[in-house]
């Protein structure tokens, strides 16, 4: 293996590349204009201290903000035994006041009776008995239908 070779110098009809320009010298950063700084009174040979006049904006007014509280109510899963839970409609703290209704499950029962034999009024036992009707829970103070627990 031989030695690398030295670098020789360009053959004599090429100019010889000089140095690129620094960054400063590509982005004008720190260059001072090549002419004198007019006499302004404002510089290093500054007569009065007082900065220059500017025209004075006014300044905007702030605007108002506006807050807004937003409650949000977990829904209510209802069953049979009063809740307590703010009223929707009158956005009071309640306790719901419940009513049976009869449903799917009264009528299955009913039916069922019936097939088993309990013809003579037996078989309407289910709609006399709570706990298999349907619930509708109410609001006591402005009587809105708030839900309905289903048995079926």
């Amino acid at each position: 293996m031989s030695a690398p070779a030295s670098h020789l110098p360009a053959p004599s009809g090429y100019p010889i590349p000089s140095a690129p320009p620094t960054y400063e010298e590509t982005t004008g950063i720190n260059t001072y204009p090549p002419y004198p700084a007019p006499e302004s009174g404002y510089g290093p040979n500054m007569k009065s201290m007082n900065p220059p006049p500017y025209p004075s904006q006014p300044v905007p007014a702030p605007n108002p903000i506006t807050v807004q509280t937003v409650y949000v109510q977990q829904p209510v899963t209802f069953y049979d035994r009063p809740v307590q839970m703010c009223c929707p409609s009158c956005n009071k703290m309640i306790v719901t006041r419940l009513s049976h209704t009869s449903g799917a499950l009264t009528w299955l029962s009913c039916g069922s009776l019936c097939l088993l034999g309990c013809v003579a009024g037996c078989c309407f036992i289910p709609f006399c008995i709570d706990a298999l009707q349907d619930v509708d829970h109410y609001c006591p103070s402005c009587q809105a239908l708030l839900g309905t627990y289903k048995r079926l």
